[in-house]
């Protein structure tokens, strides 16, 4: 496990983190000092714990937005996959039909160009 010192609040912290994760740790510790200076700045020093606890649920908003609109997109997605599968069906089926439209054409020709050759 690696050791990292970040600081929220101006305050620094020592976490552990597994190897080669420090610099994700290091952003995310910036992404919570970023909410916690945002708390702060609308409604003043409330005490760390407080402060904190505000941040933490600023962030868990953020990030239930963002599960909500991945779970729109996934729909979107999905019905996208639905669409150009029953496109290529349909496609199939037209490329099908056209085929046997084509057999039968070519059958009558056949058989006009055997009462004109008689």
């Amino acid at each position: 496990m690696a050791h990292v010192i970040v600081q929220v609040n101006g305050r620094p912290y020592t976490m552990q983190c597994p190897e080669g994760e420090e610099a994700h740790l290091r952003d995310l510790a910036e992404l919570l000092d970023s909410e916690v200076q945002r708390v702060k700045t609308s409604v003043g020093n409330v005490g760390d714990i407080r402060m904190l606890v505000m941040a933490g649920l600023m962030v868990a908003d953020r990030l239930s937005e963002a599960i909500t609109k991945i779970q729109a997109l996934e729909e979107q997605v999905n019905g996208l996959r639905e669409a150009k599968n029953a496109a290529q069906l349909e496609a199939l089926e037209v490329q099908a039909s056209l085929g046997e439209r084509l057999m039968v054409a070519s059958e009558r020709l056949e058989v006009l160009a055997q009462h004109l050759g008689k």
